[in-house]
């Protein structure tokens, strides 16, 4: 399989001879291999890996994104990667870094609603007078 790794302003990574690919969905991990169906999968922040045989087994710490297979080619978009060897470390960044700014953002989406609520609700008023 060819796997690419896109990011929103370039590509992380592009491998070729990809022999399986194993990602984290909000349903569970699932894995890839070269003659599976095409499909098109949610990814959950967590960690993608995928095996070849030059580099053998690679870690990819990965933000939420989407995964496209289309017969031989797997794109992943993300909005962050991060690679590493040590999964341990990948693990933590995942938590630190992509779990808790998900957290920052459903308080700031929070914050909006409660604001363009407020809004709406005075708008509706002055237009009742």
């Amino acid at each position: 399989m060819k796997l690419k790794i896109l990011l929103p302003f370039q590509v992380f990574a592009e491998k070729t001879d990809v022999s399986r690919i194993v990602a984290e969905t909000p349903d569970g991990s699932f894995g890839l291999l070269p003659q599976r169906l095409d499909c098109v999968a949610s990814l959950a922040p967590g960690i993608l890996t995928y095996e070849t045989e030059s580099d053998g087994e690679v870690f990819v710490a990965v933000d939420e994104g989407v995964l496209v297979k289309a017969g031989q080619d797997v794109l992943v978009s993300v909005r962050r990667a991060l690679g590493g060897a040590d999964l341990g470390q990948l693990r933590d960044a995942v938590k630190k870094e992509f779990l808790n700014l998900d957290e920052a953002e459903r308080n700031v989406r929070s914050v909006m609603a409660k604001l363009e609520t407020g809004f709406l609700h005075r708008f509706a008023s002055f237009q009742n007078e």
